[in-house]
């Protein structure tokens, strides 16, 4: 067992670790879309030509239809109707007829669903004039694609018998194959063009490496620039080698993302992050990383650049490797500007989306190749010597507390169960790393060790998500649901939507500093603001479809409906505790209830 192949393992480990997490993803039987994965017709019909349907108005009986596709199918409990008058919004009964009653594997239960054509009378409260009516449904393909809940908006006047549909008015509508995000002046990216999303994904890129997430990564990176700073040659290759291993690895997981969305899946970027075989393996991945630089193996040195091979290939593999590394950690952050253009990017063909994310790279990797090429920076550093391996040795602690927070994600996708099981793995792989034959190789001890990786290793698949828990972080934020949303905006109040994630570093920043601040929290409570919270640590189909209504691929997403109705606003994805009080007491206007929310 040579050095040459330890390294080479780790390596191979880190870009594999995407590849496994992306495939139990899309496997999942948690996944409400793991059938398209194996499904030999990948095309879903846009949810009109689904769900036909329409009011027909009789005489004096008013009726409603649909015309659903076949193989596809609507759900019994979630039909609905309301009539709007003055303000108000009542229920109707529905008389509805027996359909057919089948096992759901996304609610995972008996449900009772109607297929071809449905057809039921609508007993209005007033037959006087006009009626407002409000239509909800919703309905799945046999393949295995739920579309999320359907809203939509009516006027019937019943002296002359006319029925208009609603061109406007709130509507919870996600069409997985649209492919453009909805018009409107929130819809983020649909003013942009190509160059100007190529330079706002070049910005975010450069303003990713700001971000906590990608700094474990670049440390390491500028401890590898100062021991080759020496040689301008060297410097230059590693620069190249980490730009190309940065912007491949967008590439790859942009060209991952825009499959799993051809085919239906609803994720955006970071998805990755929603596999907690991937979380795991991140996990064992740093862990093994704090181990190597605090000197109690030589395990994995190749994976990160440093050390006495940079003067050969395999360094230069070390960097692209890297730079892979860098990306994988970097998809928990968003920085500004990137949501806009990643929305455009995924409504964009494959070449032109796959150049957004390629800028995004570039936007990366740019500040650590200009520093290869700017002499006066490099020699501001210290020439190499024994103060370098005291250095590796603290940045250690950075890759501990990394798998420390990928262990707290992981918490919040599998329980307690799941940390467990990651917990002893890494005991295992720190006995097998402690075990490893060294200087030569040993055939007893390695092994044991290498069947204590093996063990550390067969507990990933072990690992199975489970339903989070509805924590709130404060008493006024409730659960996010279409529903929910609906009906607040029914009342006419005002609400504020945060779409986050326990893995999107920028959603806590923003909780911790901004949403959770006592000036926040009172101005909610007392401007009766309704606070909806979604939770997309693990895949929500419903979340992603308020994702792709506002033109984003990722969270954070904070939007803000004002009082009385209207076009929800796109907040800034870094907060401001000042300007989201102004825009909170600007939302509220209008005669809000200060009533506590239910």
């Amino acid at each position: 067992m040579t050095k040459s192949f330890r390294n080479n393992f780790l390596a191979l480990l880190a870009i594999l670790l995407f590849v496994s997490g992306a495939k139990a993803l899309a496997q999942s039987p948690d996944n409400p879309f793991a059938s398209l994965s194996n499904s030999q017709d990948n095309t879903f019909l846009p949810v009109d030509e689904a769900y036909r349907q329409d009011l027909l108005l009789n005489g004096s009986q008013l009726s409603a239809i649909f015309e659903i596709a076949p193989e596809y199918y609507l759900y019994r409990d979630k039909l609905a109707l309301y009539q709007i008058a003055g303000g108000q919004k009542t229920q109707l009964p529905l008389d509805l007829p027996n359909g057919e009653v089948i096992w759901d594997d996304y609610f995972e239960k008996e449900t009772e669903v109607y297929r071809s054509q449905l057809e039921f009378p609508i007993a209005l409260k007033s037959t006087a004039g006009t009626a407002q009516l409000e239509l909800h449904y919703q309905g799945c393909a046999d393949a295995g694609l739920c579309y999320p809940p359907q809203t939509r908006h009516y006027t019937v006047n019943t002296s002359d018998g006319s029925i208009e549909a609603a061109k406007g008015g709130f509507s919870n509508v996600a069409d997985p194959t649209a492919s453009a995000p909805p018009q409107g002046a929130n819809a983020g990216s649909s003013s942009i063009t190509l160059p100007l999303a190529l330079l706002f994904a070049f910005a975010g890129g450069l303003l990713l490496n700001l971000m906590p997430c990608v700094f474990p990564v670049l440390s390491i990176k500028l401890l590898a620039v100062s021991q080759a700073a020496q040689n301008d040659s060297q410097r230059h290759h590693h620069g190249w080698a980490y730009t190309a291993g940065v912007v491949l690895s967008f590439i790859a997981i942009a060209a991952v993302m825009l499959a799993l969305r051809a085919g239906g899946e609803a994720i955006g970027w970071g998805f990755q992050l929603q596999s907690p075989w991937l979380v795991a393996g991140l996990a064992y991945l740093f862990f093994i990383m704090g181990l190597s630089l605090s000197g109690v193996t030589e395990f994995g040195a190749g994976l990160m650049g440093i050390g006495s091979n940079l003067n050969n290939s395999q360094g230069l593999r070390g960097s692209v490797t890297s730079g892979a590394l860098a990306t994988l950690v970097a998809s928990p952050c968003t920085a500004p500007l990137m949501g806009s253009a990643l929305g455009f990017a995924v409504t964009q063909p494959a070449i032109v989306a796959l150049s957004v994310f390629a800028s995004l790279g570039a936007g990366m990797a740019f500040p650590f190749l200009l520093l290869t090429y700017i002499p006066g920076l490099v020699k501001k550093l210290p020439q190499p010597g024994p103060w370098m391996d005291r250095l590796k040795q603290l940045l250690a602690f950075p890759m501990y507390l990394t798998a420390v927070w990928l262990l707290w994600v992981l918490g919040r996708q599998t329980g307690g169960d799941g940390v467990t099981l990651i917990l002893t793995g890494t005991v295992a792989i720190a006995f097998a790393l402690w075990l490893w034959p060294r200087p030569q190789w040993h055939w007893l001890r390695g092994t044991v060790a290498i069947a204590a990786l093996a063990f550390a290793v067969m507990l990933l698949p072990r690992l199975s998500t489970t339903p989070l828990a509805q924590q709130q972080t404060s008493d006024y934020w409730q659960p996010y649901s279409a529903e929910r949303l609906e009906t607040a905006r029914g009342e006419g109040r005002a609400v504020l939507a945060n779409m986050t994630a326990a893995w999107c570093i920028t959603c806590l920043a923003n909780e911790k500093v901004v949403l959770s601040s006592d000036a926040v929290s009172k101005a909610i409570e007392e401007l009766g603001v309704v606070a909806l919270k979604g939770d997309w640590t693990n895949q929500d189909p419903h979340i992603s479809a308020l994702l792709t209504k506002y033109g984003r691929t990722s969270v954070p997403l904070y939007l803000l409906y004002p009082a009385g109705g209207g076009d929800a606003k796109i907040l800034p994805q870094i907060l401001s505790r000042e300007e989201l009080l102004m825009e909170l007491e600007a939302a509220a206007e209008g005669g809000l209830s200060t009533s506590s929310i239910p």
